[in-house]
């Protein structure tokens, strides 16, 4: 009894030290925003370490999608306690934002000391379209491994079109959600549906305060309640930034508040981390820790009553559907999402003939995508010189 106890012990703790060194790697290259995130994790759980299955996964994704911040924070944070339990919760999510943290920790250093910010946008000319490459295939991956009929693929085609002409990535889930419930379920059933779509801004807001004096609780409280409420893309971080800190606090200016936005785009990890920035702009090391803390820890809330709502879905008819129809929506964002990062990275011969490449190295092999990565930011860094 005592040596199979050993046993499940030593067990536990090889799957703790995996989630713990998978997730501290992936929030190193982690480049290209929460589809590209997505996509890693998919690559590394789904079709490298055989975690769980395609439906698993896209589940994950679906329910994520449907609760306010990080999607790729919360997603490494589930994985985690998938696989190794409560430790593995807090070593996926706290691995996955720590070094994207200090990289920008040690950028806000310099930014305050120098009053600038170096010029890292050409590191990422070669990362890019490999990064979009990723996303391609695992929006390939992931439809033909979980679309077992022909509506799926036709509803994320429709909320793809629909995202790129502008339509709000949240009202795409909840009418993927309804629409399935409707066809699968009976209309009958539609007000049940409506329970299961949690609405944008509904949490509860904490209590602002117009400017004045710097208060480190102040900067906690306006973090925490971004963290509570934030959905959409780093365009939607702005705005709540700039009206929280630049018009009613006036802690920033417009130029601060876009070099804080710049910096978490263009480091690996969650966007999410401009925070850390930001605090240390207006309070030092500990208002960096203090920000950084306060918008990822709703995100922990969130996931671990997900953890035990998201089994329960599955066996309720209702649920089940509209889970089917966030997953579809789901897929047509990621679509959508690498479409949008195409046109903005693949922008001639070299990042086309990237692109191709290393979706021909990802069909072709199991080649880890961190290998790349870092072969695309070679590759990227070789070119411009030579074409200098």
């Amino acid at each position: 009894m005592g040596d199979a106890a050993s046993m499940k012990l030593t067990a536990s703790k090889g799957r703790l030290k995996e989630a713990a060194v998978l997730f501290a790697r992936l929030g190193l290259v982690s480049f290209g925003g929460p589809a590209a995130h997505i996509a890693l994790m998919r690559d590394e759980v789904v079709r490298r370490r055989n975690w769980m299955g395609d439906q698993d996964f896209l589940d994950m994704v679906g329910a994520t999608n449907l609760i306010p911040g990080p999607n790729s924070t919360e997603m490494a944070i589930h994985l985690g306690k998938r696989r190794a339990g409560w430790w593995g919760y807090l070593a996926g999510g706290v691995l996955f934002i720590l070094p994207a943290t200090l990289i920008v920790l040690a950028l806000a250093v310099v930014y305050v000391r120098y009053g600038s910010i170096p010029q890292v946008e050409w590191l990422l000319y070669g990362i890019k379209p490999i990064m979009v490459a990723i996303v391609l295939f695992a929006v390939w991956g992931l439809a033909r491994g979980t679309s077992k009929t022909l509506m799926p693929i036709l509803a994320a085609i429709t909320v793809a079109f629909l995202y790129v002409f502008g339509v709000n990535e949240l009202l795409l889930l909840a009418a993927g959600g309804l629409v399935f419930v409707a066809i699968k379920a009976g209309w009958r059933n539609m007000g049940h549906a409506l329970l299961l779509l949690p609405l944008a801004g509904g949490m509860p807001v904490l209590a602002a305060q117009t400017a004045g004096g710097y208060s480190l609780l102040t900067l906690t409280l306006n973090f925490l309640k971004i963290g509570a409420v934030l959905y959409g893309s780093g365009y939607v971080l702005l705005a709540y930034l700039r009206s929280d800190f630049v018009e009613r606090l006036g802690w920033l200016t417009d130029q601060q508040l876009i070099d804080a936005i710049a910096v978490g785009q263009v480091t690996p990890g969650p966007v999410s981390t401009a925070a850390t920035f930001i605090g240390y702009l207006t309070g030092s090391y500990p208002g960096a820790v203090l920000a950084t803390v306060a918008i990822f820890l709703p995100a922990f809330v969130f996931v671990a009553l997900l953890s035990h709502i998201l089994p329960l879905v599955r066996r309720h008819e209702v649920a089940s559907a509209a889970l089917d129809g966030v997953n579809a929506a789901s897929l047509g964002l990621m679509a959508g999402v690498a479409w949008q990062l195409g046109r903005a990275a693949v922008t001639d011969w070299f990042t086309v003939a990237a692109l191709l490449a290393a979706v021909a190295v990802a069909w072709l092999t199991k080649l880890n995508t961190l290998w790349l990565i870092l072969a695309g930011g070679v590759a990227g860094i070789l070119f411009r010189v030579v074409s200098a």
